[in-house]
């Protein structure tokens, strides 16, 4: 028996003799790969063991996997272009649809391209390191090694705000910029910043993942795009096409920092681009720095024309550099009064007959000012509100008060806002959507508009997301029943037949790619495997 064949397939750990549910994870080592990807224990260029799924999209797919010759666990990444590509008979190897050879061949080369540049860039502390890159069964791998990593998602929604400081952004997101300034110096743009692909180790740094091909990150494009909306910037919408670059990932970059310091996904660039409502509520505006406010406006622009140009130009304003404060003094705290970025090395340039150090002397008073004109005004004026259902605030009386429209607001927000706080106590009533997001404003028991005393009661009906289903065993059930016990929970149900040697019945589901007794969210797609008919029947 070889070393590897007690591991999990899930958290390559060693189980003990015929264990087939892993203790420390609790995947069960029977339950069946999604097709078309991969079969669990395939060997990948006699080295490594293809474990279990771990994430996919139009370019390829991620296992978790055994380097058997190191004997450590590491991440194969498998080009397997969906719309384009397709297994052979054999049940592993790759080849193009008919008609696709080209486009197959191309894209496969930007994926060896990619993967070697990653390679090579093996001093950057916020990538994850590249350790091989093969072929095999007519495609191509790229290994990487494994982390113990959280999604930057994950990390902010364990947070019990779900924002961080910029103090705290500050020094997650600062080392980052080098090393995506020395991407884009190597020609790599990565186009699919977002939460999600971002991620945070038990180090507590964050590290850029989730690198594909450009194909995959515009809409006009023979794969399946992925698009992480509210991230993705408009040049790469379909009817948007201008060119991408480093501009792209600077807009999808400030997004982060965007909704790690306000705790709300900004709005969908395309959605921007016809009715551009995305603000910086009042509370945040006070307690973030001008600078970085003014940095997000000019990074967050729709048009890449309008928009920072390169790294160092962004470092340099969320930095609070001299240069970058003389340049940005305008629009500190909407995002949609679109001020445009003024060129800053040429405004360095002027009055060159004033000494460096009144120069900076001057820049430093003139800021404070304007800093402390922008926070007093605040303080006069109603707070702005992120989103959908913005207010324009209330109407106050000595005893009365106009009720705020709440809706399309997180509870999070409401709750934690003085001036809502201050003439309106709150009741929180959860329950599931299918179409409002966890932690938003459902509904509210008094009608916007409505004149209430101070003090009033309003219950808020908050969502708490997608109802949860517990999936039920349907193994041994014709897929028929199964399909409507499934269909009726919830599920959404397909099938993928499985050969049968004749000790099955055929027709009755041999296997499904979710776990009975676990709960998921309504709506989720199940694959079943479902027994083909005995050779003997259907000779009959």
């Amino acid at each position: 028996m070889s070393n590897h064949d007690n591991l999990c397939m899930h958290c390559m750990r060693e189980l003990s003799y015929n264990t087939e549910q892993c203790p420390y994870c609790g995947f069960h080592n029977d339950s069946p790969q999604l097709l078309p990807y991969l079969p669990m224990r395939t060997i990948v260029a006699n080295r490594y063991l293809i474990g279990a799924l771990l994430e996919y999209n139009g370019d390829g797919a991620s296992y978790m996997s055994w380097d058997i010759e190191r004997k450590t666990q590491v991440v194969v990444r498998e080009f397997i272009p969906d719309n384009i590509a397709v297994r052979d008979s054999s049940g592993l190897g790759i080849k193009a649809i008919p008609g696709m050879e080209n486009i197959f061949r191309d894209c496969m080369a930007g994926f060896l391209d990619l993967w070697r540049k990653l390679a090579r860039m093996r001093g950057l502390s916020s990538l994850i390191l590249v350790i091989d890159i093969v072929e095999d069964y007519g495609t191509a791998y790229a290994v990487s090694e494994h982390m113990e990593c959280v999604t930057f998602r994950d990390y902010l929604l364990s947070s019990t705000t779900g924002y961080i400081s910029w103090s705290d952004a500050r020094a997650l997101f600062m080392p980052v910029l080098s090393t995506l300034a020395t991407l884009h110096s190597a020609g790599i743009v990565h186009r699919g910043i977002s939460p999600t692909t971002l991620l945070i180790g038990k180090d507590k740094k964050m590290r850029i993942s989730g690198f594909s091909i450009p194909q995959v990150r515009s809409e006009s494009s023979d794969l399946n795009p992925e698009l992480f909306s509210g991230y993705a910037a408009i040049e790469q919408y379909e009817g948007f096409n201008d060119q991408q670059g480093p501009w792209t990932d600077i807009y999808a970059f400030a997004a982060v920092i965007y909704r790690s310091l306000i705790g709300s996904t900004p709005l969908d660039a395309a959605s921007r681009a016809t009715n551009d409502k995305m603000m910086i509520p009042g509370r945040f505006a006070e307690q973030i720095p001008a600078y970085v406010i003014n940095a997000l406006i000019n990074a967050l622009q729709i048009l890449p024309a309008d928009r920072i140009k390169n790294v160092d130009d962004f470092r340099n304003q969320l930095s609070a550099s001299p240069s970058a404060v003389l340049s940005n003094t305008s629009g500190l705290t909407q995002l949609d009064e679109k001020p445009k970025p003024q060129p800053v090395r040429e405004k360095a340039k002027k009055n060159t007959t004033v000494s460096t150090a009144l120069k900076a002397g001057a820049i430093f008073f003139a800021a404070c000012i304007l800093i402390f004109m922008i926070v007093w005004f605040a303080l006069l004026k109603d707070r702005s509100t992120v989103g959908p259902g913005n207010t324009t605030g209330t109407t106050v009386s000595k005893t009365k008060t106009h009720v705020p429209d709440f809706e399309g607001l997180t509870f999070e927000i409401v709750s934690n806002e003085r001036l809502y706080t201050t003439n309106f106590t709150f009741v929180k009533v959860e329950e599931f959507s299918e179409t409002v997001k966890s932690g938003y404003i459902i509904s509210q028991n008094i009608a916007a508009g409505t004149e209430v005393e101070i003090g009033s009661e309003i219950q808020l009906v908050v969502s708490k997301g997608v109802t949860q289903i517990e999936f039920a065993d349907v193994t041994g059930k014709t897929y028929e029943e199964a399909n409507n016990i499934l269909t009726a929970l919830g599920f959404v149900c397909s099938r993928v037949d499985k050969e049968n040697t004749g000790e099955f019945t055929g027709g009755t589901v041999a296997s499904a790619n979710r776990n009975a007794g676990t709960k998921y969210d309504k709506g989720t797609k199940v694959i079943l495997q479902v027994w083909t008919e005995k050779k003997d029947e259907e000779s009959d």
